[in-house]
Parts: structure tokens; C-alpha cells; sequence
């Protein structure tokens, strides 16, 4: 079966599935007005099932890989939630203290697909640690849905506490070598400027499609970013020539790059809007960062 890509839609229902899937809409919303490009035998509940995510097609890392380490760990968090639970991967044989990076998940919690970018990075070379903001409200529930209504009853002044403190958690990680990167998707992307902005001492920070803090907030920021944006991402993209000004005032180093023809999430390879070329190549560019900016 040929896997469909994102030219296979509608732009329109595209549009609308990003407003699905970011809570801007409802789910019977998206039915209605999708039902309209519903051609050809294929109904409205068709177009969503076939935009939502396919986590075991796409797995690039199985989770017994021999080439790593992998396991769920607990830390303590005090200003956050009490206690972060997350998803740890090293590379199985690695010698000497290797560099972190957090690893920040969408709007659903720490799902399959996060897992296996957690462990890509592990095959890269670094630890990677990618907690989930749901496990307060007992963890992803293993359905998308779910789990963004449950994203939703969050504090998110706590979520971002437990982030900061995974952040700091890395920093001390006896077989790391005290550099710390973040990389985000989406809501990811948002918590990554975030961190950028909250914590000075960070080494990198590597955000994919992700909102822009304030202008006054951007201008904390010490770290080197590399910020990846979707051409075809309206909703995101508005934030960014006010965030770009920012950091040039700031004197910021950073990178940006707009990768023609792209949707939102292009770099998630379990949906449609997954686009092979570009998530490749900013894939190779985020390595390729982190190397060079998480050295001992």
C-alpha cells in the first residue's frame, strides 16, 4: 500500500487537522467540515483516520535494539509536580561521559513516536531523556485523543517546573558530561524557547515548529538555538519575525531555517504531514548542532 504524504489532502483539510489536533476545534467539529472534500467513498472519518498516527509503521528504533539502553525512570521535582517519570536511553556500549538531551514531547504526552526519537538520539551518540507531562494524571493513556483532553487538566506552571528540574536532572547525570541540549515538537518546540529563556546555563536548544516566547523573555536567552519551521505553519510562523528581532537585539547566536513545502510536524513520521527530505535533512542539521555545541 502506498503511504499516502500530505498532497494526497486537501490544503483545507490539512488546516483543519491541525486545528484538531491542537485543541483549537473539536473532534466533531473537524467531521463537519471536513465532510465537504469527503470524495470518491472516503467519508470524513476516513480523511481523520487516515491523517492520524500509525506509531508501529513508522518505528525506526525498536525499543530491544541491542545498540541501546533504555528504560522508564523516576526523579524527584519539587516545584513542579512532586515527582517526573521518563523514558532514559543511552547507547549501549559507549565509553567515557557522553552529552545530554531532554527530549520534549507534543500536545499527547510521551507517546511511541517520542520514544523512538529518544532513541535515534541515543544511536547518535548522546543520552537522551524525554519525561512525560501526563504522568501526574497517570501517564499517555496509549490514545491520542485521550490524551489530549487530558494534556488540557495540566498545570502547565507545574508541567514547566518538571521540565526545568529534567533539565537539571541531565545536568548531574553521573555518566553525562554536564552539557545539556533540549529538543522539542510543537508544544515541545514551545517548552524547548521556554527553557532557553529559563535556564542559563544551557548548552543548546533545538526547537521544531514551536511558539515563541515573548520578546522580553527571548532576550534571556544565552544558548545557541537551531529553530526548525514548517512553510506551510500560518498559525506558528506569525510568531516568528517578532521573536527573530528579538534575538538579533539580544545578540542571540541561533540558526532558523523555513523548509519549503512543509506542514506542521513535518518531522513526525507516523502522519501524512511527514515530509521525508526535510526531516532529514533538519534532522542531520540538529545532530550535527548538538555535537557541536554539547562537548565536554
Amino acid at each position: 500500500m502506498t503511504r499516502k504524504t500530505a498532497a494526497d489532502f486537501e490544503p483545507e483539510v490539512l488546516k483543519l487537522f491541525d486545528k484538531y489536533v491542537h485543541g483549537i476545534i473539536p473532534r466533531r467539529e473537524f467531521l463537519k467540515n471536513a465532510a465537504k472534500f469527503a470524495v470518491a467513498g472516503v467519508t470524513a472519518e476516513g480523511l481523520l483516520e487516515a491523517l492520524s498516527p500509525k506509531f508501529a509503521e513508522a518505528q525506526e528504533v525498536q525499543g530491544n535494539d541491542p545498540r541501546i539502553k533504555a528504560q522508564y525512570v523516576e526523579y524527584p521535582s519539587p516545584a513542579g509536580y512532586g515527582t517526573l517519570r521518563g523514558y532514559l536511553v543511552q547507547p549501549a556500549n559507549a565509553s567515557g561521559k557522553l552529552p545530554t538531551v531532554l527530549v520534549v514531547h507534543e500536545n499527547r504526552g510521551l507517546n511511541p513516536h517520542i520514544e523512538d526519537v529518544t532513541r535515534r538520539l541515543a544511536l547518535d551518540g548522546f543520552i537522551a531523556f524525554a519525561p512525560d507531562a501526563l504522568f501526574p494524571l497517570g501517564g499517555y493513556p496509549g490514545d491520542e485523543d485521550k490524551a489530549r483532553d487530558l494534556f488540557t487538566k495540566l498545570d502547565q506552571n507545574k508541567t514547566r517546573e518538571d521540565f526545568v528540574a529534567a533539565a537539571a536532572i541531565l545536568k548531574k547525570l553521573p555518566q553525562g558530561n554536564g552539557k545539556v541540549g533540549v529538543t522539542g515538537f510543537c508544544y515541545g518546540g514551545g517548552i524547548s524557547n521556554f527553557l532557553a529563556t529559563r535556564i542559563p546555563d544551557l548548552a543548546a536548544a533545538v526547537p521544531f515548529y514551536g511558539n515563541q516566547p515573548a520578546p522580553e523573555e527571548a532576550a534571556k536567552i544565552k544558548s545557541p538555538l537551531l529553530i526548525h519551521y514548517a512553510e506551510n505553519d500560518e498559525r506558528i510562523n506569525a510568531g516568528w519575525p517578532k521573536y527573530e528581532t528579538a534575538l538579533k537585539a539580544a545578540g542571540v547566536k541561533y540558526e532558523a531555517y523555513i523548509y519549503p513545502g512543509t506542514q506542521h510536524g513535518f518531522n513526525n513520521n507516523t502522519t501524512p504531514r511527514f515530509d521525508a527530505n526535510a526531516s532529514k535533512l533538519a534532522w542531520q542539521r540538529t545532530v550535527a548542532f548538538f555535537k557541536q555545541n554539547l562537548k565536554a
